[in-house]
C-alpha cells in the first residue's frame, strides 16, 4: 500500500471511489456509507478540482498497486488547526484497516507539513456508529454543532430535515 498526494490526473478515479462509498446501492456494501440519509452526489468533479488547485488542502490517496482503495481530503484551516474530511475506504475493502492507516497519516502529514496541533472532522449526527469509530480513534465530541447545507444539491438531497453536523477533534501535537 502507498500513501500519496493526489494529483489533477486522478480526478476521475477519486471520483468514482468517493460516490461509490458514500451513495447508492455500491455505498451498502460497507457499513460507512450515507445512501440512508442522503441520495444524490457526495461531490463532484469541479470540486474535487477546487480541492487540489488549493495549496491549503491535499488528497492523499491509498494505492494497492494501479488501483485506488482510499482517500482521505486535510485543509489547513489556521496556525495549529487542520480539518479532516472525505475519508473513503472502497466498499469491498472496508473493515481491513485501511481507514484507520489514512487517519493515522493524515494526522502525521498534517503535524509535520502544517505543524498543526489539532485536526478536527465533522459527521453527519446521526451517524452514531461512524462517531463511535472516531471516538476509538481518539477524535472526541466537542459538543458544538454546524448545520447541514440542507438546501445545496453539491451535498446531496437529504432524505431527513433533521441532519446536522457534530464537530470531532483529537489534539495531535506538532512535530
Amino acid at each position: 500500500m502507498i500513501i500519496r498526494a493526489a494529483t489533477q490526473q486522478d480526478i476521475a478515479a477519486l471520483h468514482r471511489l468517493i460516490e461509490s462509498a458514500y451513495r447508492g446501492d455500491s455505498a451498502k456494501r460497507g457499513w460507512t456509507h450515507e445512501a440512508d440519509l442522503l441520495g444524490g452526489q457526495r461531490t463532484d468533479l469541479e470540486a474535487l478540482r477546487e480541492i487540489l488547485a488549493d495549496q491549503n488542502q491535499v488528497i492523499l490517496l491509498a494505492m494497492e498497486g494501479a488501483n485506488l482503495a482510499g482517500c482521505v481530503q486535510l485543509v489547513r484551516v489556521k496556525t495549529g488547526l487542520a480539518y479532516l474530511g472525505l475519508l473513503t475506504v472502497d466498499p469491498d475493502r472496508q473493515a481491513g484497516g485501511l481507514g484507520k492507516k489514512l487517519l493515522d497519516k493524515s494526522e502525521q502529514y498534517v503535524a509535520e507539513n502544517w505543524r498543526a496541533e489539532a485536526i478536527e472532522m465533522t459527521v453527519i449526527r446521526q451517524r452514531a456508529d461512524l462517531i463511535a469509530y472516531y471516538e476509538r480513534r481518539g477524535y472526541a465530541l466537542t459538543g458544538e454543532r454546524r448545520p447541514f447545507p440542507l438546501d445545496d444539491p453539491r451535498y446531496g438531497l437529504p432524505k431527513t430535515q433533521e441532519l446536522e453536523f457534530a464537530v470531532l477533534r483529537k489534539e495531535i501535537g506538532a512535530s
